[in-house]
């Protein structure tokens, strides 16, 4: 590891010399320093680098007579194959050790079993949903076109399953696949064995949304990687969103899809610049230069321990339709494992700042969360120490927005270690913001679950902002949960969600219970948007984690007048069994609904999956209004503004509200705020909250279904035209962006 950490030391050392300047441009040396760091983490202690494990596992073979270790090394290597996606080669590998183990050594046979029938289950994967994917490929429940045309994959992993079922009906993560595999040849749930059968898989338990279409094949955003990040945002500044999407793979480049405004997207990551940019987990804008164009904060290293030291990136946007790293120059340069930052005005400046929460796995390898201070002049200062923000846990979601309503944004952090943190914002003291440890005080203690993604939201319109953080494991296989969740068997706080409403006086209380959230997901990726525009925020999880066994669907629920959610998941037919990262909301087809992106894909080569873009069909005829705010005071893109819009519908007046931001923690929607008003044919007033001066506006008797652009301080509205696309026509997609 040191060895590791001196090289990239050198590195940058050499990047800084004047003979080196003369030479490499910004993005050079980060494309040089991502290239030389993804050489250092090619070891076979990597367990995210199959490449060097395979190419040890062959060693042992050639040269080791031992027969227990050329058992465990064909074993391994079996496993590392079906990693790198030669799934073939690793089914016969598993099916020669089953053959050529001792007798004596049965014990071996039902792990090695397993293993084969995921492998099968791949294959048939890869054939039917890869190399022929289609709209509702890996669906769940599956059906229609999602159905195998070749069956053998299926067909092979259900003779192994209900070998492994015979021999232990137990086996809840057997019984799950296995009725996955017959859902996948067509032949749920008739074919199954009445002893394994799960009933009910293929039931629509809601009859309130209307089906979703995923159009990314259709116009060429289905994109296939590993797992990455998502920011549907407008980068060009013409009012219409674009698509910028990552891979933790650093040798995966990112994805820029410009929108033509036409229904088409192009492909311009190479003339942009960042197809040359690999690795990012996360993904998020911002503008830390308040020159109005959004910016790009990529983040890396996550879950890869002491091989995730990976640079961050800050990328501008030089409003030229190109990126620059500025990463260095702005001191933002650090080299933790991460995936979780948020970006808000924490010192009430007008310029954003960044907290950055690392992944620490012991006190041998502490990364500590940071604090990065606006400078305003293009650079940044870390006071993580001084401000008392210096967390040291492993944090893999953060969030922030001010949830005392104070003026001032606080945060909100999730980890692994089954500690959450809620750090309230005091303001500033002896010149640097300053953050209290409020977490027992909030009534936060009680939840000792692992979690990952979180955000700060106001699901009830009650003008508080609400806490939703979301259980998770990352290395056990998610089938058994969900298949005794639908067996109704009891799984504890496994993989579900947890829902903490703001009671008004600096505290919370859980009520997961009460509003029916409590549901096994295992979330990754996740978001929240409204689908229906009744003004209340639904949520889309992508779910799984690295282990091939972890087939279970994404899933998504509607707020039902925040009082309580429900699972549509099947009706919306958005369950994608594929894992499920960067999830983003927007209305991107500018028909007055949201739209749902989901950056899909796994750990591993192997695991990689196109993404989807779910297009709501609209669900009602309910009304809406986008609002595009500028602050001139505050921060250029008004993250942290507050927004309240109220209206009267069927003679009874309500409000919504807002706060600007990107949504959740993992994948980033536009900072355009899409505000759903229900049966209401006129919003009687908005009231926007600027940060830094906590001035309010008020504008009255606006009419629906439009966007419209507010400045601070000007109480002239912008009316924004925009034309309509249909992206499930078979003109659309004339230009294709970021096939692989």
């Amino acid at each position: 590891m040191k060895h590791t950490i001196s090289k990239i030391i050198v590195f940058i050392l050499l990047a800084s010399h004047p003979a080196c300047n003369e030479k490499v441009t910004p993005n050079g040396e980060m494309i040089n320093l991502l290239s030389t760091v993804a050489k250092s983490e090619c070891v076979i202690q990597n367990s995210f680098c199959p490449e060097a494990q395979l190419a040890y596992y062959d060693s042992v073979l050639k040269h080791s007579s031992d027969y227990m270790q050329t058992v465990m090394a064909s074993y391994c290597e079996a496993s590392t194959l079906l990693e790198l996606g030669d799934e073939q080669r690793s089914i016969n590998t598993f099916e020669r050790l089953i053959e050529n183990v001792d007798p004596a050594d049965l014990s071996r046979i039902p792990m090695i079993r397993k293993d084969l029938a995921v492998a099968y289950l791949r294959l048939g994967e890869r054939i039917n949903c890869i190399h022929n994917h289609g709209e509702e490929s890996c669906v769940f429940p599956i059906q229609g076109s999602g159905i195998h045309i070749n069956k053998t994959g299926s067909q092979k992993a259900i003779e192994v399953y209900e070998t492994l079922l015979k021999n232990d009906p137990g086996d809840l993560e057997s019984r799950w696949l296995l009725n996955i595999a017959y859902m996948t040849i067509g032949e749920y749930p008739r074919s199954v064995p009445a002893e394994y059968l799960i009933k009910g898989l293929d039931a629509d338990t809601s009859k309130i949304v209307k089906p979703f279409i995923d159009a990314a094949i259709n116009i060429g955003l289905n994109t296939k990687n590993m797992a990455g990040g998502s920011i549907l945002e407008d980068f060009n500044n013409d009012g219409y969103l674009d698509i910028i999407t990552s891979s933790w793979g650093l040798k995966e480049s990112m994805h820029y899809c410009r929108n033509n405004g036409n229904g088409s997207f192009t492909d311009v990551s190479d003339s942009s610049g960042l197809k040359s940019f690999t690795g990012g987990l996360n993904i998020m804008q911002t503008d830390y230069n308040n020159d109005g164009l959004k910016d790009i904060f990529v983040l890396r290293g996550a879950w890869k321990g002491t091989y995730g030291k990976e640079p961050n990136s800050l990328l501008r946007n030089n409003g030229d339709g190109t990126f620059t790293d500025v990463t260095k120059e702005s001191g933002l340069l650090s080299f933790h494992p991460t995936q979780a930052a948020t970006w808000n005005d924490f010192n009430n400046d007008g310029w954003l700042d960044v907290f950055i929460g690392n992944e620490s796995n012991s006190q041998y390898d502490a990364n500590t969360s940071e604090l990065y201070i606006n400078n305003k002049n293009g650079t940044f200062t870390n006071v993580a120490i001084q401000s008392n923000s210096n967390i040291e846990a492993f944090i893999k979601g953060v969030t922030s927005g001010d949830y005392d309503n104070d003026g001032w944004p606080d945060i909100f952090i999730s980890t692994l270690d089954t500690q959450k943190v809620l750090l309230k914002n005091e303001g500033i003291k002896n010149g640097v913001v300053h953050f209290k440890n409020v977490t027992g005080q909030a009534g936060l203690n009680e939840c000792k679950a692992r979690t990952f993604p979180t955000w700060f939201w106001d699901y009830d319109n009650d003008g508080w902002l609400d806490i939703l953080v979301c259980s998770y494991d990352f290395n056990k296989s998610l089938g058994c949960y969900t298949a005794a969740e639908a067996l109704h068997m009891p799984v504890g706080n496994a993989g579900k969600q947890f829902l903490f409403r703001n009671k008004h006086d600096g505290t919370f209380e859980d009520v997961t219970n009460k509003v029916g959230l409590n549901k096994v997901a295992f979330a990754m990726g996740a978001n929240f948007g409204d689908i229906d525009n009744d003004g209340y925020p639904d949520i889309y999880l992508g779910t799984g984690n690295p282990l091939f066994q972890s087939l279970v669907p994404n899933k998504m629920f509607k707020n039902m007048d925040g009082r309580k959610f429900i699972d549509v998941t099947s009706s919306a037919r958005v369950g994608n069994l594929q894992k499920g990262h960067g999830v983003s909301f927007a209305d991107l087809d500018n028909d007055g609904d949201e739209d749902i992106y989901v950056e899909m894909g796994g750990a591993y080569t192997g695991d990689a999956y196109q993404n989807s873009l779910y297009i709501n069909p609209g669900q009602n005829n309910n009304h809406w209004i986008n609002l595009s705010l500028e602050g001139t005071i505050c921060n250029r893109v008004a993250i942290g503004a507050k927004i309240k819009v109220t209206f009267r519908e069927n003679g009874v007046e309500r409000s919504v509200y807002d706060e600007v931001n990107s949504g959740g923690s993992f994948g980033s929607n536009p900072l355009i705020q899409h505000i759903g008003i229900g049966q209401a044919s006129i919003v009687e007033s908005i009231e926007i909250k600027w940060p830094v001066t906590n001035t309010i506006q008020v504008f009255k008797n606006l009419k629906p279904d439009c966007t419209v652009k507010i400045k601070e301080g000007n109480d002239h509205i912008i009316m924004i035209s925009l034309s309509k696309v249909d992206f499930t026509s078979e003109s659309a997609g004339l230009i294709s962006c970021g096939k692989n």
